[in-house]
């Protein structure tokens, strides 16, 4: 049983039941929020985006989801770094549409060693960029899982 299953916690000396604790969404800043969408969602062979309120939403497994929102003009997207833990056949799937379109990538996330994947963890890893300029990166294996 996870450690987070059925946790409690003790507030000024009464013991309750609190909720396990899972990742449900996060906005991503996007020049355009459906290209950036359908990107992603294509590429990973997920369902093709839906639209939720401004937001145009890409579903994960376990429910989670990206909420990609259009940046207001003039606005400067700062990056960030979003990793997706995928089977190897995915991975495989991913990797080879990444190549098929000429999509920069790298094995590293300083892109110094440019068109190679890694190998760490016992797994394979690659970074690449969305539309938007934010850093996605694909790995087979969780980071410190041995191998």
């Amino acid at each position: 049983m996870s450690r987070h299953k059925h946790a409690r916690s003790r507030q000024k000396g009464k013991e309750r039941s609190t909720v396990a604790i899972a990742f449900n969404h996060t906005i991503v800043a996007a020049r355009d929020k459906q290209e950036s969408a359908e990107f992603l969602s294509e590429l990973f062979g997920l369902p093709t985006p839906t639209p939720f309120g401004h937001f145009q939403v890409v579903t994960l497994e376990h429910g989670a989801s990206l909420d990609f929102a259009d940046a207001p003009a003039g606005e400067e997207i700062r990056p960030q770094h979003y990793a997706f833990l995928v089977s190897d056949d995915d991975f495989d799937a991913i990797y080879g549409k990444i190549q098929s379109r000429g999509l920069e990538h790298w094995a590293d996330p300083q892109a110094q060693r440019p068109g190679e994947i890694n190998h760490k963890h016992g797994g394979r890893g690659v970074y690449f960029r969305d539309p938007s300029g934010h850093f996605l990166e694909i790995i087979t294996r969780p980071y410190g899982s041995g191998g």
